[in-house]
């Protein structure tokens, strides 16, 4: 059977995901597997698995929900296709906490930083 074509790479920086995903319960690290598999082979991503954050700079978050526990993994694109994945954290309100997000765009930073 030929390979399924993907639409994106993922890659990791460094082992901010890492260190986040190896804290998870099995079903959860399934559910992430499956979502970043979907992120890779889907042309056009549903907003409920990708979604760009508000008022940033290209950061997005993965979004994964296993049962009530919904949990978010931040990243960005580079060169169109590949998608940087960086710290995740579990989503306890309605909000996504701001130092979150502001831990996400130190990591973009150091990572756009050091390919200069």
């Amino acid at each position: 059977m030929p390979e399924k074509q993907k639409y994106r790479k993922i890659i990791f920086y460094k082992d901010y995901f890492q260190d986040f995903f190896v804290k998870q319960r099995d079903k959860v690290k399934d559910k992430i597997i499956w979502t970043l598999e979907l992120i890779e082979d889907v042309q056009k991503i549903p907003e409920t698995y990708l979604k760009h954050m508000e008022n940033t700079d290209g950061l997005y978050e993965i979004r994964v929900q296993q049962g009530s526990d919904i949990f978010r993994i931040f990243c960005f694109f580079d060169q169109g296709q590949l998608v940087i994945l960086m710290n995740g954290f579990q989503k306890k309100s309605q909000k996504t906490p701001k130092k979150e997000i502001n831990k996400a765009l130190k990591v973009k930073e150091e990572y756009e930083n050091s390919k200069k």
